[in-house]
């Protein structure tokens, strides 16, 4: 007499392989632009995108088998973007890294006093998204401008990602990807470029904190709010959708003690993953929703692996020419920012408020060396204030 056999792991694993695949490769751009716009040498931007996957994979790896869930981490997307068009402030790296260490406090301090995460809350989602997908425009304007000022380099990118959104759409960005690094390929064969053999051998870099008001005001929260904004709170929602309660605070604690881990080698923040989490939480990862954990616990030892490979990417970034890495990040947020529209302006009540916030976060302005992500925050919230007492 035989046995029921033992339901194969394989499917699960797999999963977990191409979330983990889909994930970095559709936004490492993005995170490396971000990093280096707020002063990081091509080192530094080589060690925090290696520390944003070994922490994401292994808070990926608790989450998941301590719980019994298909948890998965990310870094955070949008909290790259902010870093992109925030650029430099007083400080430099350093108060940078200070910014990211003091995020990771403020994540820490949602876990431990609930008062915050309710006046986090209290912001309205239109004037948070709204602030979201003003930063994110200048980023998402790059592939067009790209293909003006270098139409050889962009129009294959562009190409390939059209033709896998009608035939294969969760894979239109990795391939996206996969015809840019072709095109850097035969631009380095042509003009004689190269990365030396030891820049693509990972290595941490790390730097001392220091802060300054513009880095606080300008990256520290920010950073926070929308990582809370876009990820964590609609990383909980998608879970819910899929029949998983994902447990607050031990989740906030494993984001924050790894954000806190990896501030000082430029990791700038880890969050739930929200679009990508469905790819290791659906049906499709795994029929039995008792055994899709698996696809969680894959996805993180993925991640880890593909750690290895970030300081070989950022040598690939460096010989690009020099529109392509910005429009294959441009390419990467267009679902992000199409979303953010769309909730800012979906309550014609709100809209005002959001149209504000949507214009001053877009203008790249910034007063007493703070970015405009700041500024468009309190600016919708003022107009906010004005037009609903009026009402």
């Amino acid at each position: 007499m035989t046995g029921t056999p033992r339901p194969s792991a394989t499917r699960p694993i797999v999963a977990g392989i191409v979330t983990a695949l889909v994930g970095v490769t559709s936004t490492f751009a993005v995170v490396l632009t971000g990093l280096g716009a707020v002063g990081a040498t091509p080192a530094q931007a080589a060690s925090g995108l290696l520390v944003l996957c070994l922490t994401m994979g292994l808070a990926s790896i608790f989450l998941a088998w301590r719980y019994r869930m298909p948890i998965t981490v990310a870094w955070s997307t949008p909290g790259a973007a902010v870093l992109a068009t925030t650029g430099l402030v007083d400080g430099g790296w350093s108060a940078a890294v200070g910014a990211f260490l003091l995020s990771a406090g403020l994540i820490l301090l949602t876990a431990l006093w609930p008062r915050l995460g309710a006046l986090i809350a209290r912001i309205p989602p239109s004037i948070a998204q709204a602030m979201l997908a003003g930063v994110l425009l200048p980023l998402c304007v790059a592939p067009v401008t790209g293909l003006v000022t270098q139409p050889w380099a962009v129009a294959p990118v562009v190409v390939v990602w059209l033709v896998c959104i009608r035939w294969a759409p969760r894979w239109a960005v990795p391939l996206a990807f996969v015809a840019a690094a072709t095109v850097v390929g035969v631009y380095a064969v042509s003009t004689g470029g190269h990365a030396e053999a030891t820049s693509v051998v990972p290595s941490l870099q790390f730097t001392a904190p220091t802060l300054s008001w513009g880095a606080v005001l300008g990256i520290a929260l920010p950073l926070f709010l929308v990582t809370m904004a876009s990820q964590n709170v609609p990383g909980i929602a998608i879970m819910r959708s899929f029949g998983y309660e994902v447990p607050w605070r031990p989740a906030m604690l494993a984001t924050g003690i790894g954000t806190a881990l990896g501030a000082s080698a430029g990791g700038h923040a880890i969050n739930l993953a929200a679009i990508s989490a469905a790819l290791a939480a659906a049906p499709d990862a795994e029929p039995d929703p008792q055994r899709r954990w698996i696809a969680g616990v894959s996805t993180g030892v993925s991640g880890i692996v593909l750690g290895g490979l970030s300081a070989a990417l950022v040598a690939l970034v460096v010989v690009a020419p020099e529109a392509l890495i910005p429009a294959v990040a441009g390419i990467a947020l267009f679902g992000a920012f199409g979303a953010a529209v769309q909730q800012a302006i979906d309550d014609p009540g709100e809209r005002l408020p959001a149209v504000v916030t949507f214009l001053v976060a877009a203008s790249g302005i910034a007063v007493f060396g703070v970015g405009a992500a700041f500024w468009a925050l309190l600016a919708g919230l003022l107009v906010r204030a004005v037009t609903h007492r009026r009402a």
